[in-house]
Formats: C-alpha cells, structure tokens, sequence
C-alpha cells in the first residue's frame, strides 16, 4: 500500500515550549502546582507522561505556557526525538516542541508512533559541533506517513494494545516494588520493626544492630570498559551494564552493549555475578539495579557482591535511600559528580539484626520474584511491537 507523506505543520500545529526568565533555575520560580516537565521527564515515559519532577508556582506560569493533556511532547535538544503525549496539562521549555494534530487529519498516537520510527534519522540531522538539536528547520525536512484518518486510527489500536499491556506491567511492578519500600521503612527507618516496643533504643540504634560500612557488605566492585578500539570485544551475549540501562528498572533486563568472552576475559576480576547490587555514582548517582546473571559495568558503577543472601533486599533499598547521601561524598569537580570506590565502601548505615533481616528477605522475595517476572513482559511486549511497528507505519502490514 502507497501513502502520502507530508511535513509535520500538515498534520497539526507544531510549536517550542517557553521558558522566558533567565535564569532559567531561578527559584522563585519553581515549587508550585503546575507541571514543569523537562527531557529527562519525556525520555522516562512510555505512551503517556504523567511523572514530572518540577512544578511551577504563579510566576513561573507567567513566563511559561500550559499545553493541554493530549499534547504530544518532542525533545530537540540533549536528548533527540524523544517522544511522550501529555496526561496531564503541563509547562515545558524550548527544548521541548508541542504538537496537536488536526481534527480528521492525524491521530496523535498515530506521529508519536511515527517518531519511534524516525527517531534515527532525526538524530543524524540534528548532529552538531556543539549540542545536538533539531530545529524545526532540520525537522521539516522529513517526511512524516500520512494515511486516511481511519487507517491510522486502525494502526494506532493495534500498537496501543501492546503499549497498554506494558503501561500495565510498569505499574503493577511500581506498585509492588513500592509495597516492599513501605515495609523498608516501617521497620527500617521509622524503627517499628516486630517486637520494637521491648526493644531498647541508644542513639538511634536498635539492641542488636550495629552500623556497619558498606564495605563490609561484601565485595565492591568498580566496573571498567574494555578497549572500544577491539570490535572483537563487543556483540557476545554477556550484558554491559551503563547508566542508561540502569533508568527506570529493578533488573536491567537488556543492555545496550555487550561483551564478547573475549572482551570480558580482558577484566576477569570485573564480573559481577547474578544478585549483585549495582549503584551508579559518577554523573547520575544513586541509581539502583540487581544483576540478573553475570555481567559487567563500566566505570561509573559501583557494584556490591553480597557475602549474605539475606542482605539482598534490605541492602537494595538502602542503596535507593543514599542519593542524597552519595552526592554528598562525591568530589564535585568542573563536570560531574565522583562517588569512588573508597568513598562509597566508607560509608555507614544501620545494619540490623540477622532475624529481622532474614525475616525482610523472605517477605521481599516473592514480590522481585515477580517483579522480575513482569520486566521479562514488558521486555517481550517491546520487542514484539516494535517489530510490528515499521511494517504497520509503512503500510507493509494492512490492518
């Protein structure tokens, strides 16, 4: 089947987000009721965005614009072609454009889901000397499919399907990694642990528990890259854990890299076995994986090979509450954020009893266990539709 193929401003209105004030991290501008989402916000989501970590107060809105839910959100610059339709009304800056299909002409689903298509050639032309970034004038010279309404909107029931089924998957692993992080807080940091009310207290410290760094956790384990320069290195099938792989998961089910044995074997000692807890601390620190078969890292993973089993849960948890902490302890340099090895394996947390700890691991373990179990479904679900996906949006596939 042959379709017509037109430019974006045919298929609906297309404009650049505000941000007027300089500076633009002005506080006073930040901490209201209305939505601020940024790039970071869009590359997060799925189908639908409705997580955000800023606000806007009145002022903010004043040198601001309110796009409605239903807006689909396209990144132009940091990260490219990243695409996301608002749930909720919501502000974003100039590095984020705004489009709202026509009535009758497009289905916004419909250019978001082109997007995914295109998002490739989008990055090549917004290659710059500087910061990438594409501009409506680099964006207007591709060609966007653009079929009857009906065919897109058949096209856009198909995909949604798949999309909805991992939206649902997503939230039901939010909702039970949240479950666990309840029950790490009440008996963990709010200290009402079973038998709390006959448990001395010195200092913040439970009878029985003791602080303890966490180097003496187990094993830490800084990751490495291998030469880039050997192509031999890379393409096998065992994972290479980055920070981007580390966003928005418990288990880091694909990788965007992957070692060969040869290339692995170049740094035996870094191998990282099943369970281990992953934390990222150079740039973007504190977030937080377990290894789910033996893999390595690069250099801005910190890596704790457990000597306890029943360490596992509690110390993932701990590991997600550290941010803050990690970001302290790191030598802020010019560029980024450095939590070493040294530092990281220095500092100290709560290290409760063995029976409680015993007591949260056997409560955690079916909750990951399915947690795993849905991220397996979500990865499966992915892989599925976007192979659908460039047949469906070129008409290789009729619906």
């Amino acid at each position: 089947m042959r379709w017509e193929y037109k430019m974006l401003d045919e298929l609906g209105s297309i404009s650049r987000g505000r941000s007027k004030h300089r500076p633009r991290n002005d506080e006073t501008l930040f901490g209201g009721k209305f939505p601020f989402v940024q790039t970071a916000d869009v590359k997060k989501a799925n189908l639908y965005l409705t997580e955000y970590e800023g606000t806007y107060n009145e002022k903010g809105l004043e040198q601001s614009k309110l796009w409605k839910a239903g807006t689909l959100c396209i990144t132009i610059a940091a990260n490219i072609a990243d695409t996301a339709i608002l749930g909720i009304d919501a502000c974003f800056p100039d590095s984020i454009m705004g489009f709202i299909p026509y009535d009758g002409i497009a289905n916004v689903k419909f250019v978001k889901y082109a997007f995914d298509m295109l998002q490739r050639d989008c990055k090549q032309i917004s290659q710059g000397t500087a910061q990438d970034n594409l501009s409506w004038k680099k964006l207007s010279t591709i060609k966007f499919p653009a079929p009857d309404i009906e065919v897109q909107n058949k096209i856009v029931n198909y995909l949604s399907a798949y999309d909805d089924l991992i939206e649902n998957n997503k939230k039901q692993i939010k909702l039970l990694e949240e479950a666990a992080e309840r029950l790490y807080r009440e008996w963990f940091v709010d200290l009402h642990f079973p038998g709390y009310e006959n448990t001395e207290i010195i200092d913040g410290e439970p009878e029985g528990w003791k602080k303890q760094k966490i180097s003496e956790f187990g094993e830490i384990i800084t990751g490495k890259t291998p030469s880039t320069t050997k192509k031999q290195y890379y393409g096998g099938n065992i994972p290479f854990v980055k920070i981007p792989d580390m966003h928005n998961c418990v288990y880091p089910i694909v990788t965007e890299s992957t070692l060969t044995t040869e290339g692995a074997n170049t740094q035996k000692n870094k191998f990282i076995p099943k369970n281990g807890i992953m934390v990222s601390c150079i740039a973007t620190v504190g977030l937080v994986n377990i290894a789910i078969e033996p893999c390595q890292t690069n250099q801005q993973i910190n890596s704790i090979v457990l000597h306890d089993e029943r360490d596992l849960y509690y110390t993932y948890f701990t590991m997600k509450r550290l941010k803050a902490l990690l970001e302290g302890v790191g030598s802020n340099g010019a560029t980024m954020t450095n939590v070493n090895k040294t530092k990281f394996g220095n500092l100290e947390v709560l290290y409760p009893s063995n029976n409680l700890r015993k007591d949260y691991f056997d409560y955690c373990k079916p909750i990951f266990e399915k947690i795993y179990a849905l991220s397996v479904g979500v990865h499966k679900l992915s892989q599925v539709r976007d192979g659908l996906l460039p047949k469906l949006m070129s008409g290789e596939i009729e619906v």
